[in-house]
């Protein structure tokens, strides 16, 4: 561990923010909710459960019962006399064509930094304590998994104040709410996203933010609730994020505590549902776990890669999930052991024990060469490599000769022109899967490899990743949510949404790369200087 001077207690002095109102829109407006999303008031779901009403909610759902029914109505003008479009003060930002891009990262933090006191009442927005960064475009919220690759590149700019204080908003979520939710929203706090908050604990602690120790209750709280009701399951059982296998052995899933179509997502999970011959509810609550997951969506959780309607996420018990939920569990037993606490130590080592274990025995596949989800319900492995096979080497938790077969497996099967490729999957219309690219599981793989020694593969996919940002970069002036790993001049697709600028986890992994790499062209090239991009 970092040798950190003892610093200040955690701020959760919640004082200034009024008490949270966890109600979803579908909960407070009801029918007028079903009415706005299903009459396509606005193109994008997203848009209605982001607004902010101009009135008590009770009063607009009053009126509308009132006048829903008179000849004429009109819901549009009745939405939008009501509501207002949630928007964040937004700042003036233009590309400086002077600007490397680096700086050009460095001038967006500021425009991506949400403030305690633009918190809109009675919006679906739940407070927090302190500032925060957001993905950018649609996503004007915090994100959970988003947010450690982005505090990757806020701590390469030097911004020490914005990570401390994500620091304490995270711990002030898990403290709240038991989790940390999907997004700082009501109607995302069903689900969580992957569990990257043992990670960050290391961040704070390298940079000098807290301690990690600091964070051991929280790290508690997060264990807690993905292991809700796993010691008192038997063989063959599941509850919530647990399931319980033939043999004992205990692994994770994706899950949803709703069974109800996505709010930010309403009709279209409407449509999804009733084009599949399985229960409705099934297929709302397969969907939130995809959601939760933050691979929304991809052949990955699909039985027809071609089909949304065939997901089967809670059926799955996923690489990533169990192997971040190792390094929880290592996480805690290293933390209890600095602060005296061998019990909690020995135990939580030897749970990590248990999981490698299984993750050995139903995740591992030694012909193939790499690490595979597994069908719990129907008592098999998938088949589609994906790029969370590097999970465990991330973890460090593969063996040496474990971690030298996904290097060659990745190297033959997922590595593509412009970096690390999602799955092998391509045409399946689902954002997760080739062609996209995604700074995630760019800096996942290449910090994987680097931890067994792998350090050309790892090189080249940051060559390339770096190539493939910077390219588009000089062409448009701006970084984006995913990218195709292909030199082309197409924009990536696919998904529930059009591409999003920003980019929170695309600025972080990127300026950190950059560092790490001085010699790549991306550190001198220049916005609007277009230069060709090797095939």
């Amino acid at each position: 561990m970092t040798d950190i001077p003892p610093c200040q207690p955690f701020s959760h002095d919640t004082s200034a923010i009024s008490r949270a109102d966890t109600l979803t829109p579908a909960e407070r407006y009801q029918e007028l909710f079903v009415a706005v999303q299903m009459q396509r008031v606005f193109p994008d779901s997203k848009t209605f459960v982001d607004c902010a009403p101009r009135r008590h909610p009770e009063a607009i759902l009053e009126d509308y019962r009132a006048r829903c029914g008179e000849p004429g109505f009109d819901l549009e003008a009745f939405v939008h006399e009501h509501f207002s479009l949630y928007e964040m003060p937004v700042k003036a930002f233009v590309a400086n064509p002077d600007d490397s891009l680096a700086e050009h990262i460095d001038r967006l933090w500021p425009i991506l930094t949400r403030h305690p006191q633009d918190h809109p009442e009675h919006s679906s927005l739940l407070p927090l304590p302190h500032d925060y960064v957001v993905p950018g475009g649609r996503f004007t919220e915090l994100y959970y998994w988003d947010s450690y690759f982005t505090m990757l590149g806020l701590d390469e700019s030097g911004h020490c104040d914005l990570l401390r204080a994500m620091a304490d908003n995270f711990a002030y979520l898990i403290d709240t709410y038991g989790h940390v939710p999907n997004g700082n929203r009501t109607y995302y706090l069903g689900r969580s996203q992957p569990p990257v908050f043992a990670l960050m604990t290391e961040l704070f602690e390298e940079t000098g933010v807290h301690r990690a120790s600091d964070y051991l209750p929280q790290l508690h709280k997060e264990y807690a609730f993905w292991m809700e009701g796993a010691d008192v399951l038997r063989p063959g059982e599941a509850h919530r994020r647990c399931v319980c296998l033939a043999d004992g052995m205990v692994l994770n899933r994706y899950w949803d505590e709703r069974a109800t179509p996505r709010e930010e997502s309403y009709r279209e999970d409407v449509e999804t549902a009733r084009s599949s011959c399985r229960p409705r509810h099934e297929v709302y609550r397969d969907l939130r776990a995809g959601a939760e997951s933050g691979w929304d969506f991809s052949s990955r959780w699909l039985d027809d890669a071609h089909r949304l309607a065939t997901i089967r996420t809670t059926s799955i018990l996923p690489v990533d999930l169990n192997a971040l939920l190792y390094k929880l569990e290592r996480q805690i037993a290293e933390l209890s052991a600095v602060k005296n606490q061998h019990a909690c130590a020995e135990a939580f080592a030897r749970r990590a024990e248990a999981r490698l274990a299984a993750i050995d025995q139903y995740l591992w596949n030694s012909r193939a060469g790499a690490y595979f989800d597994y069908d719990w319900q129907r008592g098999r492995q998938r088949d589609n490599l994906t790029a969370a096979t590097l999970a465990p080497l991330f973890v460090r938790m593969a063996s040496a000769e474990q971690a030298a077969a996904v290097a060659a497996t990745v190297q033959e099967r997922l590595l593509a022109p412009g970096g690390l490729a999602t799955t092998e999957i391509g045409g399946s219309g689902e954002q997760w899967d080739r062609p996209n690219g995604w700074a995630p599981l760019q800096w996942i793989g290449i910090r994987g490899l680097q931890h067994y020694g792998h350090d050309a593969l790892a090189l080249d996919i940051e060559e390339r990743w770096l190539t493939i940002v910077s390219h588009l970069f000089e062409r448009e002036n701006k970084l984006v949510e995913k990218y195709v790993l292909r030199p082309c001049t197409e924009h990536a697709g696919g998904g529930e949404y059009p591409l999003q600028d920003g980019f929170g986890w695309t600025n972080g992994v990127t300026r950190k790369l950059m560092q790490e790499d001085p010699n790549h062209e991306a550190n001198r090239c220049r916005a609007g200087h277009c230069r060709s991009v090797p095939s």
